[in-house]
C-alpha cells in the first residue's frame, strides 16, 4: 500500500506542477492577491457558478495529498490529531511552494487565497477519509491471526526446545 501510495503521490505532485507552473498566454494579468479573504469575497461577488468554480478548485487542487501522505507514511497506531496537524502543514508547506514558485511563471499570479483554500481541502479530505480508513485497517489487523512460520529446516513437530540455562566450565 506504501508502494503505491508513492506512486500516485508523485503522480498527482506531476498533475499538480503541470497545472499551476505552466505559463499562460494571456493579453493582461491581474496584481498578486495579497490580502486574505479578498479572493473569495470577489469571487462569491461574481455569482454562485464562478464562486464554485474558482473556490472548488482551489479547495480540490491539493486535497489529495490529505489521504496520500498518511498513506505513504503508513502509520496506523497514530494520535488522529498529530496526524492532522502533520498532514496539514505538509500541504501548506507545497502550496507555499507553488506560490512561490508562481512568481516566476508568466501569466501565473500569487494569490493568499489559493494557499488558505489548499489548505483547507488537505485537512478536509485528511478528515473524512483517513480516520476511517485506519480504524477499518487496524480492526482487520486484529481479526487477522498470524501465522506461525516455519523455515526449511525445521520439522514439521516444531522447533527445538532451548534449555534456558547451561552452566559454563570453570
Amino acid at each position: 500500500m506504501r508502494a503505491a501510495g508513492g506512486v500516485l503521490l508523485v503522480a498527482h505532485l506531476l498533475v499538480v506542477a503541470w497545472i499551476t507552473l505552466r505559463p499562460l498566454d494571456v493579453p493582461w494579468v491581474s496584481a498578486a492577491n495579497l490580502e486574505p479573504l479578498a479572493g473569495i469575497k470577489a469571487d462569491l461577488e461574481r455569482g454562485p457558478e464562478q464562486a464554485a468554480r474558482q473556490i472548488g478548485g482551489a479547495l480540490l487542487l491539493l486535497a489529495p495529498l490529505g489521504v496520500l501522505l498518511p498513506l505513504v507514511g503508513g502509520r496506523l497506531d497514530v494520535s488522529p490529531l498529530a496526524s492532522l496537524a502533520r498532514t496539514v502543514a505538509a500541504g501548506a508547506l507545497l502550496s507555499l511552494a507553488i506560490e512561490l514558485l508562481q512568481t516566476g511563471v508568466p501569466g501565473q499570479v500569487v494569490d493568499v487565497d489559493s494557499l488558505l483554500l489548499n489548505t483547507v481541502g488537505v485537512g478536509l479530505a485528511h478528515l473524512a477519509v483517513v480516520p476511517a480508513a485506519r480504524a477499518r485497517l487496524r480492526r482487520r489487523r486484529r481479526c487477522v491471526r498470524p501465522r506461525a512460520r516455519r523455515t526449511r529446516d525445521e520439522a514439521p513437530q516444531g522447533a527445538t526446545p532451548k534449555i534456558p540455562r547451561v552452566g559454563i566450565a570453570p
